[in-house]
């Protein structure tokens, strides 16, 4: 208690006593250590606040002010601080008896519940007619009520703490001794706890470097969202303008964007980006605008650009605005994936692969709706049909290559080349549905009307493979992958292509002739 009232006595007679004490702005530059990587402290803090609450800010206090408050109550001070856990699940609304209309409850009122959301937990896990969504919800706010509570203690927030030529790292109640406040206090005497918290970053630099400043750049930069704006602007100068170097210009702008995101991860993680949903969706899309680019330029097409620049949209639309669904945290890699060779060829390859099948899908949705209201002729529609065609051999080649690539490192890691998990047969599903419809086309059995409708319909196919393995069947060698909250998402692009398909069909169609 000595040096809590140390500090609280010091607080008081340097005028630190006010709303935020010494948690400031400056802060956000720190090192600390979570999730087994050294990160600055204002990207942990933006996680961690939207992971409790699911915003990035608590009233009137930014995410590392308001991490730095409730972490102070570890040390005795008070602080006004409230947070609230968001809960959307009805039966765990109903379980916690929340007001009716209302879809919050305070994290302090939910610490005298937490015995009994520790033992409903445990018995939903064993109960079958419990629904997995509930299963879920439960165990993550039970997982969020014991981060709060180490956050609350001051145990979560580990500081650079050296010793000698070596780091050592300490929770804030261990790193803010009584010695070094006292000794600051000669130096700087109104304001003697920021510099001590300071000093923590110029020891971990002069020891380990500054690489992971680059992560609190890429964190405020807003790639994605700059890359959306990009996007939308080739799109639209596609459509307003005739001079389509205009187009390209942006479009190249955009593409160079998401590579400097993509190359940012990378250098931060020290992998390929594609270890989990946010990832492999960012790389689709990047990879599908490029392969459009590439492909526009040796055919001569500006087709191509439209398909990916279609797609690209839709991906970057995920990123910027399907939070729930996709999260941008980068985190330690599971075991399985640590062989950065295979990780960087199969799983690359196949992502890959599903951002070429995504071209034809844009296409072909297009032909069918431009076919609906009368927008098109035979032969236009023959010319998207063959551009449809190249974009699928490309893309089934590849997702051909990435299975294969993932049997051998099966082989490798798990001492199978097949073994029918989810993940695999949902491939091997998508592979024979699109070599089906390119044997079909070859041998014109598939007609060309019939061969926009198949392959439009055919994406659900991947769909299924690449969100409905991970987000509705959820189990599985790879697991490792899978997320929450997107059945409702796939579900709804389900429906939505369906009826696409269904209310464009050629038998209610009349074809312009040329």
């Amino acid at each position: 208690m000595k040096i809590i009232s140390l500090i609280l006595l010091f607080l008081i007679q340097s005028n630190l006593f006010g709303e935020t004490y010494f948690c400031k702005p400056e802060l956000e530059k720190l090192p600390i250590l979570q999730g087994g990587r050294v990160k600055p402290l204002y990207v942990h803090a933006m996680e961690t606040i939207k992971s409790l609450t699911g915003q990035s800010r608590v009233d009137d206090h930014s995410a590392v002010e308001a991490y730095c408050l409730l972490s102070l109550n570890g040390m005795g001070l008070p602080s006004q601080i409230k947070l609230d856990a968001r809960i959307d699940h009805v039966d765990l609304i109903k379980f916690l008896d929340i007001e009716k209309g209302q879809h919050s409850i305070p994290y302090e009122q939910l610490l005298s519940k937490e015995d009994l959301i520790k033992s409903e937990m445990r018995m939903a896990q064993g109960m079958q007619d419990k629904s997995e969504s509930y299963k879920k919800s439960i165990s993550k706010l039970y997982g969020n009520l014991l981060l709060y509570k180490e956050i609350k203690n001051g145990e979560n927030w580990l500081f650079a703490n050296r010793i000698g030529n070596k780091i050592d790292w300490a929770p804030l109640t261990a790193f803010l001794t009584e010695e070094k406040v006292i000794a600051q206090k000669k130096l700087t005497p109104e304001d003697p706890f920021l510099p001590v918290l300071l000093k923590s970053k110029i020891d971990f630099d002069e020891i380990s470097g500054k690489k992971y400043e680059l992560e609190l750049f890429y964190a405020k930069a807003g790639l994605a969202s700059w890359s959306l704006v990009l996007t939308l602007l080739s799109l639209a100068t596609l459509v307003l303008f005739k001079n389509f170097n205009i187009t390209l210009i942006f479009a190249s702008l955009s593409a160079l964007t998401q590579l400097i995101l993509v190359a940012l991860r990378v250098t931060i993680s020290g992998r390929a980006p594609i270890t989990n949903m946010y990832e492999t969706v960012l790389f689709s899309g990047f990879g599908s605008l490029l392969l459009a680019l590439i492909l526009g330029h040796l055919k001569k097409e500006k087709l191509f650009v439209y398909m990916g620049l279609g797609y690209n949209v839709c991906t970057l639309m995920m990123l910027n605005f399907a939070n729930g669904m996709l999260t941008a945290t980068i985190s330690p890699l599971v075991p399985v994936l640590r062989d950065n060779f295979w990780l960087s060829t199969h799983v690359t390859t196949v992502i890959l692969s599903y951002g070429a099948l995504a071209l034809s899908w844009v296409l072909a949705n297009t032909v069918l709706i431009k076919r609906k209201i009368g927008k098109i002729t035979k032969q236009e529609e023959l010319n998207f049909a063959d551009i449809i065609y190249t974009t699928l051999k490309w893309g089934t080649t590849m997702l051909a290559a990435g299975i294969i690539l993932g049997g051998v490192w099966a082989d490798y890691s798990w001492g199978r080349f097949w073994g029918w998990d989810p993940k695999e047969t949902w491939s091997l599903i998508v592979l024979c549905v699109y070599i089906t419809i390119l044997h079909g086309r070859y041998t014109t059995w598939i007609k060309t009307d019939r061969f926009i409708t198949v392959t439009a319909g055919a994406f659900l196919s991947v769909m299924m493979a690449w969100f409905g393995v991970n987000y509705i069947l959820a189990t599985g060698l790879h697991s490792y992958g899978f997320s929450e909250g997107g059945a409702i998402f796939l579900g709804t692009f389900f429906i939505v292509q369906i009826i696409l398909i269904f209310i464009t069909s050629t038998k209610f169609t009349k074809h312009i002739e040329s």
